[in-house]
């Protein structure tokens, strides 16, 4: 994933559902629990984890038993450091107190809390790259150090291996193709990361690394979910089983949620679009451009998929009465530049949006030569009354202007494939009257059209009309 364009805009639920979100999940709920529980009689270790011999009575008042119950209790408790509910007095003697951020959680803002648990997201993510650690005193050498090289562990690459699923997770979430509250089968989500883009039929040395690394995020998910970044049904045990012993019961191979299953919650969407901000990337969200000016709408909704550009209209509508907005959008929408025609695109499809109150706006600009066609389509849908026709010379720039800002938009769709085919066929000497056309695009326009219509005929004249557009504009 590249930092260097835009990834798609997301929606996220508002501040105070996730602050409350946050604060029911059971990582960072223990971990409160802990802060309170904690007095002058607690102790911790030089790296501040509670001592082994407090660790039943911390379990105990998390409710915990069983095998995981201490290991789950040492987490909450490295959580509640971590994310500066408790903080360490004396390191010398071992000694904590509350810390500063735990009374966010019961008096601070919707972001306090937030800021409090992405602290503890960090950790939790931190811990889930460290690889199972079970057997780890045979590592130990004769110094007393740990040989991390004999458990072929690599820090960086792990934790860069995980952040690359996180953020192909990010992507499917957000992604309008995709429901976002989809689950993704692992084996698709572990591809995602390792299988080359122009790779056919994986290798046998690319499907073992695929079901390595299903293994890895099982694990890795399982630690992911108490703090509520996913929702994460594990993959079945039936399938760890050796193949020459017989299932508990009878198995479906052809259920794809055996094989694990995952998704972003609510809350892990607003943290991961957090954690891609700080390393750089531009994660927009649906209700960034609210305050923002016209022209910051439509420049920022260029790139947005129609459902998300139509959200971020919509709320940039709401906070603007209607005629006011229609002025200030059709101001916006003038200019010569290249990102001019998609502006007077998503211009007319934010004016669909608004009422009849924002006639006199769109007559106002009835003689302006690069708004008058968008005003009169306006008016004419909705029922207005004395809408003068436009000239010929304005419905060929019009024509110019909607083809242009439809390849900025899409590119070589089928969709822009069509309407080429069509303005062709509609219109009897098409390509000798558009090339006149003064629009900056007419030249590119008439190419794209060539290189779009399926008719050698039609798309050699398409591209004789480029000639002599781009002749006329003297490049």
């Amino acid at each position: 994933m590249s930092d260097s364009s835009p990834l798609p805009p997301v929606r996220l639920h508002t501040e105070a559902e996730l602050a409350r979100d946050a604060l029911s999940t059971p990582l960072l709920s223990r971990a409160a629990r802990l802060a309170r529980w904690a007095g002058p009689q607690t102790r911790v270790d030089a790296g501040g984890g509670l001592v082994d011999e407090q660790l039943p009575a911390a379990a105990e008042v998390l409710g915990l038993s069983g095998d995981d119950a201490a290991a789950d209790a040492s987490e909450a408790w490295r959580v509640a450091v971590d994310a500066g509910l408790v903080e360490i007095v004396d390191e010398e003697e071992g000694t904590v107190a509350a810390g500063e951020d735990l009374a966010l959680l019961t008096s601070g803002s919707p972001h306090d809390v937030l800021a409090v648990w992405l602290a503890a997201l960090e950790t939790v993510l931190a811990d889930a790259s460290v690889p199972d650690l079970e057997g780890l005193a045979d590592l130990v050498d004769e110094g007393g150090e740990v040989d991390l090289s004999a458990l072929d562990w690599d820090p960086e690459a792990e934790a860069e291996f995980l952040d690359g699923v996180l953020g192909n997770l990010y992507l499917l979430t957000a992604g309008e193709d995709t429901p976002g509250d989809a689950p993704v089968p692992l084996p698709a989500l572990a591809a995602s990361v390792l299988v080359p883009s122009d790779m056919g039929e994986p290798t046998n040395d690319v499907l073992e690394q695929v079901s390595d690394a299903m293994m890895r995020l099982d694990d890795q998910f399982r630690m992911l979910e108490p703090v509520g970044l996913v929702a994460y049904q594990p993959v079945d045990e039936a399938l760890m089983t050796d193949a020459d012993e017989e299932p508990a019961a009878p198995v479906d191979d052809t259920d794809v949620s055996r094989y694990g299953m995952v998704r972003l919650t609510p809350l892990g969407l607003y943290g991961m679009r957090a954690r891609l901000m700080e390393a750089g990337f531009e994660a927009p969200a649906v209700g960034d451009l609210e305050d923002k000016g016209a022209d910051a709408l439509l420049d920022g909704t260029a790139a947005y998929p129609p459902g998300a550009a139509q959200a971020e209209t919509e709320q940039w509508l709401q906070r603007r009465e209607s005629l006011a907005a229609a002025r200030e959008l059709l101001a916006a929408a003038r200019g010569a530049d290249a990102g001019a025609p998609l502006r007077r695109l998503r211009c007319q499809q934010a004016l669909s949006l608004v009422g009849a109150s924002a006639e006199p706006a769109l007559r106002e600009v009835l003689d302006d030569a690069e708004l008058g066609g968008l005003a009169r389509v306006w008016l004419t849908e909705h029922g207005a009354v004395d809408v003068p026709a436009p000239s010929e010379a304005m419905v060929y720039w019009l024509t110019i202007d909607t083809v242009a800002a439809q390849l900025a938009a899409e590119g070589n769709s089928e969709e822009l494939r069509a309407l080429v085919e069509g303005l062709a066929r509609q219109h009897g000497g098409f390509f000798e009257a558009v090339w006149r056309v003064d629009h900056p695009a007419t030249a590119d326009v008439l190419e794209a059209m060539g290189r779009l219509h399926p008719d050698k005929k039609v798309a050699k004249e398409a591209r004789k009309a480029a000639f002599k557009a781009r002749s006329q504009q003297g490049g």
